[in-house]
């Protein structure tokens, strides 16, 4: 699963670990992506979205029909 969110479009972000002595090595930083699954009443059918926690937020305020609608104008397959 690629690390996504669908609504927000937030991905990994890249740095170092650096170790007690300052050692340093490359890190990714996961963003908090989970999957979902919603009822779309104007599909007419449940959606799974794989969202991060802010993505989560973003459809309990705005809907999850206005959501859908912009996944579908990006292009996206649901």
């Amino acid at each position: 699963m690629s690390r996504t969110c669908q609504v927000t479009g937030a991905t990994p972000g890249f740095g170092h670990h650096v170790s007690h002595s300052h050692r340093r090595t490359k890190r990714r930083f996961d963003v908090n992506v989970q999957r979902k699954r919603y009822w779309a009443p104007t599909l007419g059918r449940h959606v799974t979205l794989t969202l991060s926690a802010r993505g989560i937020k973003t459809v309990d305020v705005r809907g999850i029909d206005a959501v859908v609608a912009d996944i579908l104008a990006r292009g996206e397959k649901l």
